[in-house]
């Protein structure tokens, strides 16, 4: 196994998703790779866990990374947050990505949850991929 891929995936994703202009339409520059200190926009991206498994063969190094992209707002309803969970799925699925180390084999959504965060009216969608990643 090689975890080696998971910076080169991880900064490619983000890539991604700043520069989509889809996405930005619905979210403007609010996604985050790290949350930024002080008050936060009232919707924003933030990239979420990651579990890698092995994947390994006779024929090379390899992983599948599953990782999380969340969708936090503040506003009432889902509506704008599923929007923009869709515009991060659009972006990521079957992405062409380049990674700067290793080769992205596959990028597939997982699943979605939505859910009301306490008793505000904060709402977070995480949506999950799974990334099949070879380690040249």
């Amino acid at each position: 196994m090689s975890y080696g891929v998971s910076a080169a995936l991880q900064s490619a994703v983000y890539q991604a998703l700043i520069n989509d202009t889809a996405l930005g339409a619905v979210v403007g520059d609010h996604v985050y790779d790290a949350l930024p200190s002080g008050s936060l926009p009232p919707l924003y991206v933030a990239l979420g866990p990651e579990q890698v498994k092995d994947l390994s063969d006779k024929t090379g190094a390899g992983a599948m990374h599953q990782f999380t992209i969340s969708v936090v707002t503040d506003t009432a309803g889902f509506a704008t947050a599923k929007q923009a969970a869709g515009a991060v799925s659009d972006v990521l699925v079957d992405a062409d990505l380049t990674l700067t180390r290793g080769q992205l084999i596959a990028l597939n959504f997982y699943r979605a949850k939505a859910v009301r965060v306490g008793t505000a009216d904060e709402r977070r969608i995480d949506v999950t991929f799974n990334a099949i990643v070879q380690d040249n």
